[in-house]
């Protein structure tokens, strides 16, 4: 029938056919797939096992030819487990072994469509038993009496065979958890050769209740361990690196009340195999995390005992992108008794750091909830050398990489090279000079906040919270995008240990600022409250300020009538953190230094004029508590680096305002001196 317009049939617009097309495409290429398989695998069962075997490891080096991202992939996991240099595989070991392992991947996969069209017998004359007695005892029953075995295996040696020895435990009835291929088809394939030997099928998404039904009758049930298990599993290590691993063969152990074995089938020969059964593992009384881990242990030693029969080319020790913290996950992290964290393989993250001061402490308590994310976190701090004292006070920080004074992009990259590799780069300058230092050293995943300059550069940026209020502090804004990688939950104020210093009172006091004279109370207010405080208290005022600075405090100290030491220009960093920790109090502008006495826990007076403390305020808890003065007036915050107009908000704030912040808070100092 015609349509109006000229279109045809049911949908005229043509938009309502669309998925239906995609659905029957999608039917069509699984049919093919399928036919194409059912004719590979009636073609490979006609050969013998042992050409099978031969052919199938042919075709695995010529996968490691044609497939280097593979090749990468499995050597890269064998120097996690194994270790690399003198203490571990050299670069010609590696690569020996990550070839000797495609062969056998393809012997063994080749074998395994070969399998389930031998007869008991041939199939018989090709295993041997390492432990038989154990074989006889836990899996076949001997010793179990009416109680189930739950048979943990792993993608190791020829696994298939696993699926295909039904007939080997009987009179117990066999089934295996297995994971659903997508096209049902392709399924139907895989698992009908399992069932062919009377082994019961059972999809993991669908629930376990089939597979407990199985153990509790006193059956046989194998469940793969070693698959990387993504949010559902336990993060434990293995050979020392933290890798999520399922916990479903204790889980259905212990709620089943089965025992627990460890299978495992070797390749020893020429389409030759060797089953592998362990002891029992203890399941009562102990937890899920504390099963599961003996199981890890069993499964590294069978990988020592024949490493090329392991699945290499598996990401074993996949991390989330980009929440690879690992606080949020519901099973948690799970380290063997008496382990401690230092000694785990490293998951190492490169920090930019800010180029400026305040920003750089403004970031410190973000650094710190990170490092709570995970036992294993070593993190980098990427800094300006002028900086790089900061992050050594922060004991949450591994290593320091200093930026010399003038490096391009190219040569910063060269230097993180060189430091070591790193599995993740998060960006504190929103700027695209330091993305293109972390794209240049290649570090695989790039984070940054969603504000980002350079997103083209990035892998992933990090949303902030969506909120009423229009402003965030900037501290606020990183700790929600730790807690957004998986880190823990950080509120303001952060607190601040910190034991007040012996000896007499000290002030320091920071006139200047370096964003410019708006963010400056006047000079000749701040000499006036020196000589209020000092005339009423016995202190010693210490000036402290950058070298451009200088006459600033040669202007406050002349002619001073009381005690004052003028540092103005005259320390290095490292020699003001000395200093700022000896002080008892600290009179500032909204500068750096007033962010640096926050992080060192120094109670602040804070004067704030272009500026606006709720984004940029200190956020530390001191006692006693920080004091921020602020006249906040029609055009305030503006930002401006020199005020256009009549410079009202620091001009409203007054000696006697500033005078009585200050003596309030050395009677609060003085009660804790005493």
């Amino acid at each position: 029938m015609e349509e109006p317009g000229g279109k045809t049939g049911l949908f005229p617009s043509g938009r309502a056919a669309g998925p239906l097309a995609c659905f029957s495409s999608l039917l069509l290429m699984d049919r093919l797939i399928y036919l194409l398989a059912l004719g590979v695998v009636s073609f490979i069962r006609l050969l013998p096992i042992t050409v099978c075997f031969v052919l199938g490891q042919l075709i695995g080096l010529v996968i490691w030819m044609i497939l280097p991202g593979y090749r990468r992939l499995a050597k890269r996991n064998l120097r996690i487990a194994f270790g690399s240099g003198s203490e571990g595989l050299d670069n010609r070991q590696a690569a020996t072994l990550v070839r000797k392992h495609f062969a056998c991947l393809g012997a063994n996969l080749l074998c395994s469509v070969k399998i389930p069209a031998l007869s008991e017998k041939k199939l018989l004359s090709r295993l041997r038993f390492d432990n038989e007695q154990a074989w006889e005892d836990w899996i076949v029953g001997q010793k179990t009496g009416e109680r189930g075995t739950v048979a943990a295996l792993s993608h190791y040696g020829n696994w298939e065979i696993n699926a295909q020895i039904a007939e080997f435990v009987k009179p117990r009835k066999a089934g295996c958890v297995y994971q659903a291929i997508r096209n049902p088809l392709m399924d139907d394939l895989v698992n009908r050769d399992r069932r062919s030997r009377g082994v019961f099928t059972f999809d993991k998404k669908k629930g376990m209740q089939g597979a407990s039904d199985l153990l509790k009758k006193g059956g046989v049930v194998g469940v793969l361990t070693d698959q990387h298990a993504g949010g559902a599993g336990i993060w434990m290590p293995l050979f020392g690196k933290i890798a999520s691993t399922s916990p479903l063969a204790a889980s259905l152990a212990q709620r089943t009340g089965a025992l627990l074995a460890m299978v495992s089938v070797r390749t020893i020969g020429l389409a030759r195999w060797e089953i592998k059964t362990s002891e029992p593992v203890p399941t009562e009384g102990r937890t899920i995390a504390e099963i599961t881990m003996d199981l890890s242990h069993l499964l590294e030693s069978e990988i020592r005992h024949s490493p090329a029969d392991w699945f290499w080319v598996h990401n074993r020790w996949k991390n989330f992108v980009p929440d690879f913290l690992l606080l949020h996950f519901k099973r948690g992290i799970h380290l063997p008794a008496g382990m401690d964290s230092s000694e785990l393989q490293p998951f190492r993250i490169l920090i930019r750091s800010s180029n400026w001061l305040g920003d750089a402490c403004m970031a410190v308590p973000a650094i710190q909830a990170m490092k709570l994310g995970r036992p294993d976190l070593h993190i980098t701090i990427l800094s300006p050398s002028k900086l790089a004292p900061i992050w050594r006070e922060v004991k949450e920080v591994s290593s320091v990489l200093e930026i010399p004074p003038d490096s391009s992009p190219w040569k910063v990259a060269r230097l993180i090279k060189a430091s070591g590799e790193y599995e993740v780069a998060f960006l504190l300058p929103n700027s695209w000079r330091s993305a293109l230092e972390v794209w240049l050293a290649c570090i695989p995943m790039r984070l940054a906040l969603e504000t980002h300059r350079a997103k083209r550069l990035l892998t992933r940026t990090v949303p902030l919270p969506r909120q009423l209020h229009p402003t965030i502090h900037q501290t606020q804004a990183l700790l929600s995008a730790v807690r957004r990688l998986g880190g823990p939950e950080t509120a303001l104020p952060i607190p601040r240990v910190r034991t007040t210093p012996p000896g007499p009172l000290r002030i320091g006091l920071c006139p200047g600022a370096e964003y410019g004279p708006a963010k400056r109370w006047p000079l000749e207010r701040y000499r006036a409250v020196m000589e209020k405080i000092a005339a009423e208290h016995t202190l010693t005022w210490v000036i402290v300020g950058t070298a451009k600075e200088a006459s600033l405090g040669e202007q406050l100290a002349k002619d001073f009538p009381g005690n004052v030491e003028n540092l103005c220009g005259k320390t290095t960093l490292p020699e003001l953190i000395a200093e700022l920790k000896q002080c008892h109090l600290l009179l500032t502008n909204d500068t750096g230094t007033m962010h640096l006495g926050d992080l060192l826990g120094i109670p602040v007076v804070a004067i704030f004029g272009s500026t606006e403390p709720s984004l940029t305020g200190p956020v530390g808890e001191t006692t006693p508590p920080h004091r921020i003065l602020r006249r906040k007036v029609e055009c305030s915050p503006c930002y401006l680096r020199t005020c256009p107009i009549d410079f009202r908000c620091m001009n409203e704030i007054t000696v006697k305002m500033v005078a009585s912040a200050v003596q309030e808070a050395l009677r609060e100092v003085e009660s804790l001196k005493s």
